[in-house]
């Protein structure tokens, strides 16, 4: 590593940590208890079973989460010089964090910046490939409204190794709750197909090993299906736990919901609700046609759940069958074939 570079553990240890009470603890709290996570690395990490969705989460939670995100970036760009780049050279990072950018999202925040300026700088690093460029490790949200404006944005520039560069990033999301669950799901399955090890992953999205467990088993949800919900900002952890159990059971019920013609118009928790419905209506009973042959019957289909299933007599039709088996390979390629 570089001479600019610094330490996983380095990289978070600097931040205060939560405070310690010598006090006996009240049989009744006097305020429920704060959903926040310690940063990992940092003292003062409490098992916490509870949702990191979005749902019940309280004005004074969320504000306390920005002050959290706002620290981070302090700790992290502090002593830093805050330089001024041209935004078509800072290229994203390389594993993407969020499905998509709310416009409501992103037009507030660029009048906000054309109000009051970029009051927050963005972090970036060298790139690791391409000479004169640079890559986000957080502010990919602050880089895109100032692009759109038409300014150079603020940035500090710090050498960090590929481990960092992602603890940096999921650490900052985190604490602000810009990203849905299954946005961390999915950018969790991301770093672990790119090799990162679970501690790694962990320190990233501020989750133990069984949360990353659940996270990795949501993950595997088809990505077709995830990509047409979209984030569902509103919808949390047993949600999407729920959905990731019954996924496997119900495809063709889901894919129905999901080419219903309304879908499309539904905002994104609305259509995570429509394709979970799906799995609990009735199932289908399996449908059975007939093919017939001059008035004798010729093969049978049955349609039902994830199944198709042809079926052919072969005392009463033994060419047919065999001729249906050795063309099954010619039909495949010739399907994929319409797929190139």
């Amino acid at each position: 590593m570089g001479e600019g570079g610094l330490s996983r553990k380095a990289l978070f240890t600097s931040l205060p940590p939560a405070a310690a009470s010598d006090a006996p603890k009240p049989a009744v709290s006097a305020q429920p208890p704060s959903r926040t996570r310690p940063l990992m690395g940092s003292a003062g990490l409490i098992p916490d079973a509870q949702p990191v969705g979005a749902v019940g989460k309280s004005l004074s939670e969320m504000s306390e989460r920005a002050k959290r995100a706002e620290e981070i970036e302090r700790r992290l760009t502090a002593g830093q010089t805050i330089v001024e780049l041209d935004p078509d050279l800072i290229d994203p990072s390389f594993v993407a964090d969020r499905m998509e950018i709310a416009p409501e999202a992103l037009k507030s925040l660029r009048e906000k910046i054309e109000a009051n300026g970029q009051l927050n700088p963005i972090m970036v690093r060298p790139h690791p490939e391409v000479a004169g460029r640079y890559q986000v490790a957080f502010g990919h949200r602050r880089l895109r409204a100032i692009k759109d404006i038409g300014r150079e944005v603020r940035a500090v520039v710090r050498e960090m190794s590929d481990e960092e560069l992602v603890i940096a990033q999921g650490q900052e999301n985190h604490e602000r709750e810009d990203l849905s669950y299954i946005e961390k799901c999915v950018f969790a399955s991301r770093l672990e197909q790119r090799g990162f090890s679970r501690a790694t992953i962990m320190s990233a999205l501020s989750v133990y090993k069984s949360d990353l467990s659940n996270m990795l088993s949501v993950a595997k949800i088809p990505e077709g299906v995830i990509e047409a919900i979209g984030p569902a900002p509103g919808t949390g952890r047993r949600g999407w736990i729920e959905l990731a159990g019954l996924v496997d059971d119900h495809t063709v019920a889901i894919n129905r919901a999901i080419r219903n013609a309304d879908f499309a118009s539904m905002d994104s928790d609305s259509r995570f609700k429509a394709v979970l419905t799906a799995t609990k209506a009735a199932p289908d009973r399996a449908s059975t046609e007939v093919w017939m042959s001059k008035g004798k019957p010729l093969a049978k289909v049955t349609l039902g759940g994830n199944k198709v299933a042809l079926s052919i007599d072969r005392k009463k039709s033994p060419e047919f069958a065999d001729f249906v088996l050795n063309r099954l390979r010619d039909l495949y390629q010739e399907f994929e074939a319409t797929r190139s």
